[in-house]
């Protein structure tokens, strides 16, 4: 693989990153999880720009929505880019209209972005996917701290829509953990840098605390599980998401997730527990997206069986 961006992946990594800095954020992350909103006008210029789009792109694929998914992650979006940009069109082979949500009827719980979903991405019981349209309203919110508005979805509702048949559940899942990874990839980057810019200003005993050097070996480990979830996320989107790599990707990416957030919490100290920091836009963000689709004890265990025991 080769671990340099080409000059069309830096422009559109470049043009990402200037959107989201118009119309992303943490003053907007907190701003719209204290109402449980989901941030609609990320949406329409993320849309109006063509981003969405880039996955099924003639000169653009799934390594650019990734880059998306990965950027838009790093600055707080409220918006689930993950399914809408790089899972749903890949399993599906068009745009789903959106607010999408992705649900596995075998973990139920609230889902991410559910209660404000106009279309369900389902991996059904059968191991099949299927497509389910909502109305407005159909899915009950649960109140949620974890920078993510959720919903609990009723069994008659995934039991409806369309199924895109038997093989299209692997892909779904698939999919849905390189989104996962470079979701994780963003958040721990953000979650890293905001804890380091702490630790620059922060003194004690007449130094910085990010002076100190045992201070620089646990940032350093940090960044290197960070860096290390990224390219794995990045592997897997721009192989296809083989099933392999795609577990492998969320499965460290998950693990990598725990650690970042003790770290940062316990380096930033009492301050990153607080609401007026930045810290918990992204660390709270961890928890729910380390855990979801099973965490990585079911990314390993999927990881295992495609090496070992699929065909």
């Amino acid at each position: 693989m080769d671990f340099e961006l080409d000059e069309g992946q830096r422009a559109i990594a470049e043009a990402i990153e200037t959107l989201l800095a118009q119309h992303a954020g943490v003053d907007r992350a907190v701003a719209l999880e204290a109402t449980g909103g989901c941030d609609a006008a990320l949406a329409k210029a993320l849309a109006e720009s063509g981003f969405l789009e880039v996955a099924l792109g003639d000169e653009t694929g799934p390594l650019d929505a990734a880059l998306l998914v990965e950027a838009a992650s790093a600055a707080g979006a409220v918006w689930p880019i993950g399914a809408m940009a790089l899972v749903a069109p890949l399993v599906t082979g068009r745009a789903l209209d959106g607010p999408v949500a992705l649900v596995d009827v075998g973990r139920p719980g609230p889902v991410r972005y559910a209660a404000h979903a106009r279309t369900l991405l389902v991996f059904g019981e059968g191991g099949d996917a299927r497509v389910v349209s909502c109305e407005p309203g159909a899915v009950e919110g649960v109140p949620s701290w974890f920078g993510f508005p959720l919903g609990r979805v009723a069994p008659a509702t995934l039991a409806q829509g369309e199924s895109l048949g038997r093989a299209s559940g692997e892909r779904l899942l698939a999919w849905w953990r390189v989104g996962l990874a470079a979701e994780l990839a963003g958040t721990m980057r953000t979650a890293l840098a905001v804890t380091l810019e702490y630790l620059k200003e922060r003194r004690q005993f007449g130094k910085t605390i990010g002076s100190f050097q045992a201070v620089q070996h646990r940032l350093a480990e940090c960044h290197v599980v960070c860096e290390s979830a990224r390219w794995l996320a990045l592997e897997a989107a721009a192989s296809g998401a083989p099933s392999e790599a795609a577990a492998t990707a969320a499965a460290h990416a998950a693990a990598a997730a725990q650690r970042v957030f003790t770290e940062t919490h316990q380096l930033s100290g009492a301050i990153g527990y607080t609401r007026e920091h930045p810290l918990h836009v992204f660390s709270m963000r961890l928890q729910a997206l380390r855990l979801e689709l099973g965490g990585a004890p079911a990314h390993r265990l999927a990881a295992a069986r495609a090496r070992w025991i699929a065909p």
